[in-house]
């Protein structure tokens, strides 16, 4: 019973080192091949202005497309209860404002959590017959969404960003890797989502 529960203990120790290299891993992977389209993971807004997690990941794709990885971009999220615009209208605004056509822009207003996100991205881009995407968010979420997109039915690689709160300190980026070596087991465990609620601080 003992050595039971100790390969038990140590194959859960693997799983999570194992996971969390990872995530560290395709954090630094800043692929920026040419796609059919940029997709920019929502977060939060207040009053339709982006809050600095949110700005961050905006301004990395307004630079992937002035370097033409992509000749679209696809912003996606919804809106909280009380909220005036959806995370999606408030990221293209935002590009709109920097200079992007907005016909350029896909705001796909739909999403709670990073796994509807990606389901509502997938059905979008499928209709207008695109089918890759590069994937901006946070480092330590490129993992998790990649591979959510890639289940969805995308061809789909990363590009997130370098500035903003989750990569300011050695302390919120040892929290990134542990928040999303956690969602993405539970995911691949289960399916199913798995986004814990953390402020802008975090």
């Amino acid at each position: 019973t003992r050595r039971l529960v100790l390969g038990v203990v140590l194959a859960a120790i693997a799983v999570l080192a194992g996971t969390a290299v990872r995530v560290w891993q395709v954090a630094r992977i800043d692929d920026r091949s040419p796609a059919d389209a940029i997709v920019v993971l929502g977060a939060a807004q207040y009053s339709g202005t982006p809050s600095s997690v949110f700005q961050a990941r905006l301004d990395q794709a307004f630079a992937l497309y002035e370097n033409r990885v992509a000749e679209r971009i696809v912003t996606v999220g919804g809106k909280q209860e009380g909220d005036l615009f959806t995370e999606a209208a408030s990221g293209k605004n935002y590009l709109v404002a920097k200079g992007v056509p907005e016909s350029a822009i896909t705001a796909v207003e739909e999403g709670s959590d990073t796994l509807l996100s990606v389901e509502a991205v997938s059905r979008e881009m499928s209709a207008q017959g695109l089918h890759s995407a590069v994937l901006v968010s946070d480092p330590w979420h490129s993992l998790r969404t990649r591979t959510m997109a890639r289940d969805a039915g995308l061809d789909a690689w990363t590009a997130p960003t370098r500035t903003g709160p989750a990569v300011y300190t050695r302390e919120s980026q040892l929290h990134g890797i542990a928040r999303e070596t956690g969602a993405l087991i539970w995911y691949q465990l289960t399916h199913d989502s798995a986004d814990f609620p953390y402020t802008a601080a975090q």
